[in-house]
């Protein structure tokens, strides 16, 4: 004989119900009561755009279920199976997921900041042999092929994890633990890593590919067959700024002594292919016609800054601040800008003094999951440029260019496609 955990199977209206009872619970009015889906059986089942947040979900089976865009912050999964189920653009923060069964899940640009994600597993009384394991057909916390494209998953613990194949191209992994995760033939192109802890970890034939691996720790890490082709290290990039002729501070000075007085004392500065990141901030700077191309400004605070006309080809600018910067008739051509602050800046036309004006370029940048909300790209030709997953709302895009740019879940205001002037070639704008 045994005390066996005795699963519900739920229908969709049954779950709409409790959603929605959760919801009233939630914003305070009567008849709500806390969403509790313990050891349910909720294969397939349509649970997408809802706030689930502290609802418990343990032991459950979401095989192949829709949770996408749902709140679910400190929630319990704890030993979930969540096989196949689609949790893109959901809410996770801080959630329980210990032990959660995620082969093959879509968790696209899903928030998992602070989620703990390590090993675990449920027992349950048996009367013949005191304490069993119950087990899902996939091994408690595996995440072998899931989907974790654009995903924040900073300051997650998903030590002794297994993710095998899976694919963090692109996703924020700052100070994340990964301790003797089993990570073979995962892909992290793109990826953000600083501060993370890999110790231990084996990552035979990963993809680690252009990216960020500053700060992090990799002791005794397996890394056989590991390509971390381009990858952004503690390393200086091309030129070492503290190797330079003249002290960076001291360049910056005349630089902007240069800009206040139209030319007449100072002089411009150039920092191209030269590594910046020891500045740490020019927020605030008047750097017009600075000279940065294939500069590494990477996680730089450059808020409010004065770049006029600046050339930053090819620069990496990934996590930068830029909020509210003035970069009108910047050159961007070929910069990285991935997961940039971009808010309320100004990348539209420059008006020169014989009545030319100069537009902007972000030309073949990849500006993927950056926010350019309310952003002036008035004129802007960024023919080839990558917005995948960056949004746009409120950017004024009038007479813009953005021929053969792609768009694959970019956010955009409803008149985007009426306010610009070229569209041709670009790919998924219509469902973005």
């Amino acid at each position: 004989m045994s005390d066996r955990v005795q699963y519900r199977t739920l229908d969709q209206a049954q779950v709409d119900d409790i959603c929605r009872r959760h919801e009233l619970l939630w914003s305070g009015k009567p008849g709500g009561a806390r969403a509790s889906f313990t050891y349910c059986v909720l294969d397939s089942l349509i649970l997408s755009n809802r706030d689930l947040s502290d609802a418990d979900f343990t032991g459950s089976t979401l095989v192949g279920a829709d949770l996408s865009g749902s709140v679910l912050n400190s929630s319990s999964l704890y030993g979930c199976d969540l096989r196949r189920a689609n949790l893109q653009g959901a809410s996770l923060r801080r959630a329980d997921m210990r032990g959660a069964a995620l082969r093959g899940a879509n968790l696209q640009g899903a928030d998992l900041s602070e989620c703990d994600l390590r090993e675990g597993m449920i027992a349950q009384m048996d009367r013949e042999r005191g304490l069993s394991v119950l087990k899902h057909k996939s091994r408690p916390g595996e995440m072998t092929m899931a989907n974790f494209q654009g995903a924040n998953l900073s300051r997650s613990k998903m030590s002794g994890s297994s993710a095998q194949r899976a694919d963090f191209t692109d996703a924020v992994l700052l100070g994340t633990r990964l301790v003797r995760a089993n990570l073979r033939s995962t892909v992290f192109s793109g990826a953000n890593l600083e501060g993370a802890d890999l110790s231990g970890a084996d990552l035979t034939d990963a993809d680690m590919t252009d990216a960020v691996l500053v700060g992090t720790t990799m002791t005794m890490a397996r890394l056989d067959n590991c390509d971390r082709t381009g990858a952004l290290t503690d390393e200086p990039v091309g030129r070492n700024m503290r190797e330079l002729d003249r002290p960076v501070e001291e360049m910056i000075e005349d630089h902007i002594r240069w800009c206040a007085s139209a030319g007449k004392e100072g002089q411009p500065s150039s920092f191209d292919d030269t590594d910046m990141r020891p500045l740490v901030s020019l927020a605030g700077k008047t750097l017009t016609a600075f000279h940065a191309r294939g500069a590494t400004l990477y996680g730089l605070d450059l808020e409010g800054a004065q770049l006029q006309g600046a050339r930053l080809e090819r620069a990496d600018l990934r996590m930068t601040c830029l909020r509210g910067a003035d970069l009108r008739g910047a050159d961007l051509t070929g910069a990285k800008l991935n997961n940039a602050d971009l808010r309320d800046c100004k990348l539209g036309p420059l008006l020169l003094d014989d009545d030319r004006i100069l537009p902007a370029s972000l030309a073949a940048a990849k500006v993927r999951y950056s926010d350019l909300s309310g952003a002036d790209l008035r004129r802007i030709k960024a023919l080839g440029a990558d917005f995948s997953y960056s949004t746009l709302y409120g950017a004024d895009v009038r007479h813009a260019h953005f021929s053969g740019s792609c768009f694959t879940g970019a956010r955009v205001s409803d008149s985007f496609l009426t306010d610009i002037d070229a569209a041709d070639g670009v790919v998924d704008l219509n469902a973005a």
